[in-house]
């Protein structure tokens, strides 16, 4: 007798919940910020109740909440249906006009302002010129000034736009991402979806590449720096200067501290890359991304290394608040960074760079000019001879003066007041800017 067999396929596993998919988020119940991505009933696709979800800032709250009775959704039939996978679909890329349309707007960027004029040491508006072009940093208006991330891969192909609202401190009030936006307003007026848009939101993954990966190819030989969130490679570029020196650092972001995995970092081949993680009250993202050191090393000639500068030095109070390298650097006087850089031959081999002067032993501060006498003497004749416009003038990008003459006279007034002082050199800056812009009005 022929004993036939019958064909038995284990059955692939299934779960009743699962976390929702794309980048819609809700309230978190402990932060309260807009970070929760809610959990999926999968049998009927329903949202479950509005507290069970996880929320993305994993460090500084740390939030999950699992549905009660998480158990296995097992069909009744055990065998499993060979079902090819489906192959893999063409990125579909946010158009660069989409990008273009968000770099204005600058004086109502409540970041960029904040960096021109609030923070304790305001940069030179120069600089900052220079990194919103090279970062391609935008403006959303209709979002309350936020400001816009554009993650943009070596290839130049714009992956996606994430978009954030801070308040007058820098600190993050809201996150979003700029197609989530686009499809909001769309839904409100009852108009169609741009024509990219449906196939956008169709890609696996949204944020697939490096924030400022675009950058590797311009300046291939620079060290890379990698951090969490693009805010962080913002700051520290500021701080440490721009990578037109072949061995400064490169500053980069994965977006979150779940996101670090070598498909993201494979443009990175050849290069020497430093992880800068967040702090955490137990350690867990310096551990998280030091364990994935081994994974990282198998990209094609890079070599990863991760810095722990500020796991060493940190209060237990600024681990508690998820403290970053941005957090640190704000609260000093970024000249004397860009001294210590420019007296140095090598950023990348000093490390006392990688960690703010205040975990220093040694205090590295530049010489300042004694005083601005002539420069205030020579502003105050120009502006006494000079006819000021009574219209609002835009000086540069993102600085729009409302009141001219107010404008000169309290800028007048604190060079006056704080003469030769460092932290005050961008009101002096600022007027002699004016000065060359009146003189071609």
């Amino acid at each position: 007798m022929w004993k036939i067999k019958t064909p038995y396929i284990e059955m692939e596993k299934q779960y009743k919940y699962s976390l929702q998919k794309g980048s819609a988020k809700s309230i978190c119940p402990e932060c309260r910020n807009m970070t929760l991505v809610r959990y999926v009933d999968n049998i009927t696709g329903e949202l479950c109740a509005p507290q069970y979800g996880r929320c993305d800032r994993e460090v500084k709250c740390g939030y999950h909440n699992r549905p009660p009775r998480e158990i296995e959704y097992k069909p009744f039939i055990n065998y499993k249906v060979v079902v090819s996978k489906p192959k893999p679909q063409p990125l579909s890329p946010i158009p660069f006009e989409v990008l273009d349309d968000t770099l204005s707007n600058y004086e109502q960027n409540t970041f960029i302002q904040n960096l021109l004029q609030r923070v304790a040491f305001p940069f030179s508006p120069v600089d900052l010129e220079v990194i919103i072009s090279m970062y391609y940093l935008g403006t959303v208006p209709t979002w309350g000034g936020g400001v816009s991330f554009p993650f943009i891969d070596i290839n130049n192909t714009v992956r996606a736009i994430q978009v954030k609202q801070f308040d007058q401190a820098n600190h993050t009030t809201k996150t979003t991402f700029l197609h989530s936006i686009l499809k909001y307003k769309c839904e409100q007026q009852g108009k169609s979806l741009p024509d990219w848009l449906p196939a956008y939101e169709l890609n696996e993954s949204k944020v697939s590449c490096l924030f400022g990966e675009h950058l590797l190819k311009k300046f291939p030989n620079n060290p890379v720096a990698l951090v969490e969130a693009p805010k962080s490679a913002i700051y520290s570029t500021l701080y440490f200067g721009l990578p037109d020196v072949p061995d400064r650092f490169l500053w980069l972001a994965v977006y979150n501290l779940s996101s670090l995995n070598a498909i993201k970092c494979k443009a990175l081949e050849g290069r020497n890359v430093v992880l800068f993680p967040d702090l955490s009250t137990d350690g867990k993202a310096f551990n998280l991304w030091n364990s994935k050191l081994n994974e990282l090393n198998t990209i094609k000639g890079a070599r990863f290394t991760i810095s722990n500068l500020l796991e060493l030095n940190a209060s237990q109070a600024e681990r508690e608040n998820g403290c970053d390298i941005a957090d640190y650097l704000i609260c000093k006087d970024w000249r004397l960074f860009r001294v210590n850089v420019e007296s140095e031959n090598s950023e990348s081999e000093n490390k006392h760079f990688f960690c703010a002067p205040s975990l220093l032993k040694h205090d590295y501060r530049p010489k300042p000019k004694a005083n601005w006498n002539n420069e205030i003497a020579e502003l105050k004749k120009f502006f006494e001879a000079v006819e000021l416009p009574t219209n609002s003038t835009k000086l540069y990008n993102y600085c729009k003066i409302v009141d001219l003459p107010l404008f000169v006279e309290s800028h007048l007034a604190t060079v006056n007041a704080q003469n030769g002082r460092l932290t005050y050199l961008p009101y002096l800056e600022r007027l002699q800017i004016l000065k060359e812009f009146l003189k071609t009005y």
